[in-house]
């Protein structure tokens, strides 16, 4: 598991540079050495706070085996992306150090780096969507059957890094929920979501926000201290998600991984991705799965019953996480809140802190 490397292409400060020969030529020559791309052909471009931009690439000779001629570039190039670029980079330090060596299923990168003065970042990764693959969003329908699948991918990520000795001490790898606790006051979270129609699906024993900040707070640091880790996805919820071609789900958006225990991803992903009805009744069986799976992968998985009280942590990070949320479709803030919040209401949630 290598984890460090030494920046030696420059980080392209525009879309126009990346999507360059000379720029190309440069990057992928680590893992294609010669290559020689003599022609770019943009494709779409998705640009909010990231600059999402696919194209397709010729070389003379043809393409050496392993580079397909659909490419997509994932960067931070607007003005409104600037202030993203920080947390943007461990995104692509899980693209550049991880992804390989876990195994789990998600975007082939072919390029990713970091200037750390700067923090401007990059990733190549190969066009799923050129591949037949199809995006999901928070709210596309995800059942039982698909949401194994995606623990099953979660446990391979905990497992291939659980209490792993060559993490231990990777300094973009700290944990870091605390860094979302400031980002909105109780105050705010009532206005824009738990006292507008966003927040009416949520059960009234747990749309109090002040007790929900007060609760992460506490939440973030019992997680830091947590004397069982590995690396988190951090936010797993089905618009992290997307469908290869053959229906299997892979992770990406990686943004908000870290060191952290496990139940940060199960509990929220449980959470997130089904109907309440649907959760209560295939919870208990899935999270018996993720067990099994994390023992299949080579770990000793947590007793059941600490394991379902652990739960409620990840249940707890899934709803803070979609309390101050603020610039997705109030429809699926609506939708989330009222999943993660039936969630958290169920199995009392504030009770995991002491709250």
């Amino acid at each position: 598991m290598s984890l460090s490397s030494e920046r030696i292409v420059p980080i392209p400060t525009d879309l126009a540079e990346l999507q360059s020969p000379q720029w190309l030529n440069t990057a992928l020559a680590e893992r294609f050495p010669g290559v020689q791309i003599t022609k770019v052909t943009p494709g779409p471009i998705v640009s909010r706070v990231s600059t999402n931009a696919r194209f397709e690439i010729e070389a003379a000779g043809g393409l050496p085996e392993g580079l397909s001629a659909h490419l997509c570039g994932k960067g931070y190039f607007t003005e409104g992306g600037a202030a993203a670029r920080a947390v943007g980079a461990f995104e692509v330090y899980f693209y550049r150090d991880l992804a390989h060596a876990t195994g789990v299923r998600t975007l082939n990168s072919l390029y990713a780096d970091v200037d750390p003065r700067t923090h401007d970042s990059v990733v190549i990764t190969e066009d799923v969507v050129a591949q037949g693959a199809r995006f999901l969003d928070p709210t596309s329908e995800y059942g039982p059957e698909r949401v194994a699948e995606s623990l099953a991918q979660l446990a391979r990520l905990h497992a291939a890094t659980w209490l792993s000795p060559k993490i231990a001490d990777t300094p973009w790898l700290a944990p870091r929920l605390h860094t979302l606790c400031g980002l909105m006051s109780a105050e705010v979270i009532r206005k824009i979501n738990f006292e507008t129609e966003v927040g009416a699906g949520v059960p009234a024993e747990v749309r109090d926000a002040d007790r929900l900040v007060a609760a992460y707070r506490a939440l973030a640091d019992q997680t830091a201290a947590a004397p069982v880790w590995s690396v988190i996805h951090g936010d797993a919820h089905v618009g992290n998600l997307y469908l290869e071609a053959d229906g299997r789900p892979a992770l990406l958006d990686w943004q908000l991984t870290q060191r952290g225990p496990w139940y940060l991803d199960v509990g929220y992903h449980l959470g997130s991705t089904l109907s309440p009805g649907e959760r209560r009744t295939h919870e208990k069986d899935l999270l018996r799965h993720y067990l099994d799976e994390l023992r299949a992968g080579g770990v000793e998985p947590p007793a059941w019953d600490a394991a379902w009280r652990d739960l409620r942590g990840g249940i707890l990070h899934g709803f803070y996480l979609w309390g101050i949320t603020q610039i997705v479709r109030p429809e699926v803030r609506a939708e989330l809140l009222h999943r993660l919040g039936s969630a958290a209401a169920d199995h009392d949630v504030f009770a995991v802190v002491g709250l």
